[in-house]
């Protein structure tokens, strides 16, 4: 059995759970396997049946409403947290949104509309979720944000949200200048696809599947309890000097040229 890492004492707050392929269910299962005690948040209503479901399979997780892209949204949840659990430690923001037509056919076709959802709801909610929790991480703390690699390079269908996922590491990498006075360090994960629920409204998924795991080193597919090793890694002290950075789980695919 693989060693855990020591998160007792430590909350954290995890944004993204939809059902249990989200990246964020892979993170929550590790993160509580380590004993911290989570805050697990989903989008709406609609969310909350399934969401609620897996929360309920981790003792002493709780579930709470919140949507990233509404400002009211996270002051009322901040709220609560704080009431609930009065400081924090670790924050996960595994979410991520464009609207369907803007990652299908030629990127230079992308509507001025779908390029401000997918930053809004992708990027700025990262910085949204940072500064609203900020005062609760009174001992300083982890925060974590997922990418992947067509931040870096060109990928056929995933247009838009490339460019928001470099903006959202360009963002990461200011929040930690920001915020390390405050020992709050700031990292992303660029995970290798997944089946999640957001990536299926990228076009040929299984195309992309494919071809990572022909041409990756490891000859195969990142999971998202493989994510979550690298989050409870990234919430615990043995990550203490480590801000500002993108650090891949993606059985090595980033590394090769073809």
């Amino acid at each position: 059995m693989a060693e855990l890492i020591d998160l007792a004492g430590k909350t954290a707050v995890v944004f993204g759970l939809a059902n249990k392929r989200s990246i964020a269910w892979g993170i929550a299962q590790k993160l509580h396997d380590g004993g911290a005690k989570l805050a697990i948040c989903y989008q709406n209503e609609r969310m909350k049946s399934e969401a609620q479901g897996l929360i309920d399979e981790l003792p002493g997780a709780e579930g709470f409403q919140c949507d990233v892209s509404s400002d009211a949204e996270i002051e009322a949840l901040f709220v609560v947290l704080k009431e609930k659990y009065g400081k924090l430690d670790v924050v996960v923001h595994a979410v991520a949104y464009a609207p369907a037509e803007d990652l299908r056919g030629d990127f230079v076709n992308t509507s001025r509309e779908g390029f401000r959802i997918a930053h809004d709801v992708s990027v700025y909610s990262l910085i949204a979720v940072t500064r609203a929790a900020a005062p609760l991480m009174t001992e300083g703390g982890s925060v974590m944000t997922l990418t992947y690699f067509g931040a870096e390079k060109v990928v056929p269908n995933y247009n838009v949200m490339g460019v928001a996922k470099a903006a959202l590491e360009a963002t990461v990498r200011y929040l930690a200048s920001s915020l390390g006075p405050h020992k709050i360090r700031v990292n992303a994960i660029s995970a290798g696809p997944i089946r999640t629920l957001a990536a299926r409204g990228v076009g040929a998924l299984g195309d992309m599947l494919k071809a990572h795991a022909e041409k990756a080193p490891l000859r195969r597919n990142v999971e998202q309890i493989e994510v979550g090793g690298l989050a409870a890694f990234l919430a615990s002290d043995l990550s203490a000097a480590i801000t500002g950075e993108t650090i891949y789980v993606d059985c090595g695919y980033n590394i090769m040229g073809f």
